[in-house]
């Protein structure tokens, strides 16, 4: 183990971006391939703006075959549901820094703010989520981790952020909420984030090229 780091570490979730196993919802409206280049996309611009902060960044992948200069380590999530893999990176990331947070490629254009919120929020609460539109979380900030964090969370529900509120509550953590955002998962939110990078509201530079003379 080396020493802890005086910055948090940030796990970035992906998954080798091949046509027909990445972005699925989104492919059955735009494609396999355009899906595939748009789940690269969006994980280059995730990467991007975390590489803002002064934060260390692992790319936290399901099987070897996803990298990228932009991320300070690579590491495999491991087998086993969601809820498991979220927990072996984040306690894996708590054995190098004082606070860890896990984050989905599925959300470019995030509201940056919202990891130094939750940074901050960490001072006095245990865990930090950022509510994904959707009913889930597209961020998760903490300072604990115990065995079995997430048991009992049905996950892709409408309730599963609630879901998971209660679970931190019933292992005695207290959690906050920062901004909310949303996941790229159909093309209704696809065109949400096109129109809010080409009113400047948000910045996605690799999603903007990738659809460039595109008009879904």
């Amino acid at each position: 183990m080396t020493s802890p780091d005086a910055s948090g570490v940030v796990c970035v979730f992906a998954k080798p971006p091949r046509p027909g196993e990445v972005k699925t919802r989104l492919a059955a409206e735009i494609g396999a391939g355009a899906a595939a280049r748009l789940a690269t996309a969006f994980l280059e611009d995730t990467l991007v703006s975390l590489r803002r902060l002064p934060l260390r960044v692992v790319l936290a992948s399901t099987e070897r075959g996803v990298s990228s200069p932009l991320a300070d380590e690579w590491w495999t999530q491991g087998d086993g549901e969601l809820g498991e893999r979220l927990e072996r990176m984040l306690r894996r990331a708590l054995g190098h820094a004082p606070w860890a947070a896990a984050i989905g490629a599925d959300s470019p254009g995030f509201p940056l703010a919202a990891i130094e919120e939750a940074e901050s929020m960490l001072r006095s609460v245990d865990v930090a989520l950022g509510p994904a539109d959707d009913g889930g979380f597209y961020l998760i900030a903490t300072r604990r981790c115990p065995l079995e964090m997430f048991a009992g969370v049905t996950w892709s529900e409408p309730d599963t952020l609630l879901q998971v509120e209660r679970r931190l509550r019933t292992l005695g953590l207290s959690t906050a909420r920062v901004a909310r955002w949303f996941d790229v998962d159909t093309l209704e939110s696809l065109r949400r984030l096109l129109g809010l990078v080409a009113r400047g509201e948000v910045t996605a530079a690799a999603t903007a090229q990738a659809t460039a003379g595109w008009a879904p």
